[in-house]
């Protein structure tokens, strides 16, 4: 039974990382279909949340920018929080800056994690029971307090329009890209260290592709990506193109024009899957049956090579000799290359 009206306002939030907020969007269609007539607003980092435009479910985007002084954006989305006076909130994060600002929504149901502390600030808090659940249940376990139950999630999604795809199309033949012959997208970087793939391999991936199917390369890049991308630059000269770094909209728009995506698990492999592109996803410390819910029935897939330390959900990895960074050293060029080309048939 829902504790709403059938019109409630309701305030959703993940408040950092690209690849979580995409995460999070089979709960935002799961608020939308259990309450048509609802205002549904979602809170989060400005560069990351704008991914969200263009959703249909949701009737609001609240960014929170992290380059200004805490002392004057806080207040300013607080207001703004006040204003839209919100029934419930769900923080999808429970970190203490979401905590307190769902708190100071003035929602009457705030619901949260079980954390010590700043779990107090929410209303109903959903505790650990230790289940091991999917990124996409573990988010839809927080809507359960608000009567909403989801048999069948819908895989996250993100909504690129007509109007910026063909923008994408531009910007890529403006950059010598032949929009007409097949492009492979290839993003060598990573938020930490032990998720990448070794750059070696990305190069010889890329001479692969080239080789054996005649389709362009793109390297793709992050804002820290500069040294890896300088490598790739040198080693890849004549062999690829290199996408200069742009907004996350605008990526996501140019990650859907693409034929196949190959990518480390960080946010760029969620932002290609959740837009469409058929994208392979190559994983080391992390579980793929938890964070890559991606349907292989639309040409995502991912790779891993099974080592005894695994899962290790190490940022940086900490073995030694040839047992450092086995799991991704263990995945093959030609592993991933046969995987590029059997979704391009």
């Amino acid at each position: 039974m829902s504790l709403l009206t059938d019109s409630p306002r309701i305030l959703l939030t993940r408040m950092m990382y690209i690849g979580d907020i995409v995460l999070t969007t089979p709960a935002i269609r799961a608020v939308r279909e259990a309450f048509p007539r609802a205002f549904i607003a979602y809170l989060g980092e400005k560069n990351s949340v704008e991914l969200l435009e263009g959703n249909p479910h949701l009737d609001r985007i609240i960014p929170f920018d992290f380059s200004r002084p805490a002392i004057l954006e806080q207040p300013r989305v607080v207001r703004q929080l006040r204003q839209l006076k919100f029934d419930a909130s769900v923080d999808f994060f429970g970190n203490p800056r979401s905590a307190f600002l769902t708190y100071l929504s003035g929602a009457h149901i705030r619901i949260g994690g079980d954390f010590r502390g700043r779990g107090r600030l929410f209303t109903t808090k959903v505790p650990d029971d230790g289940v091991r659940r999917t990124s996409t249940a573990f988010h839809l376990r927080y809507l359960e307090p608000l009567g909403i139950s989801v048999e069948h999630p819908h895989p996250p999604e993100l909504f690129v329009s007509a109007h910026k795809k063909g923008s994408a199309f531009e910007f890529l033949t403006q950059q010598g890209i032949d929009v007409r012959k097949r492009i492979i997208g290839l993003h060598p970087g990573a938020t930490w260290p032990a998720k990448m793939w070794p750059k070696e391999h990305f190069v010889a991936l890329a001479r692969g592709i080239v080789k054996r199917t005649g389709a362009q390369v793109l390297f793709t890049q992050g804002p820290k990506d500069g040294e890896l991308i300088s490598y790739i630059k040198r080693e890849a000269d004549g062999l690829a193109s290199i996408l200069p770094t742009v907004p996350l909209q605008k990526l996501s728009a140019i990650l859907s024009t693409l034929d196949v995506f190959v990518s480390n698990d960080c946010g760029p492999m969620h932002v290609a899957a959740a837009v469409g592109t058929k994208t392979v996803g190559i994983f080391g410390p992390g579980e793929e049956d938890i964070w890559f819910p991606y349907q292989e029935s639309k040409g995502h897939i991912t790779v891993r090579h099974d080592v005894p330390c695994h899962p290790c959900h190490l940022d940086f990895c900490n073995r030694s000799g040839d047992d450092f960074m086995a799991c991704m050293k263990g995945v093959t060029v030609e592993q991933v290359l046969q995987l590029v080309e059997e979704r391009l048939r």
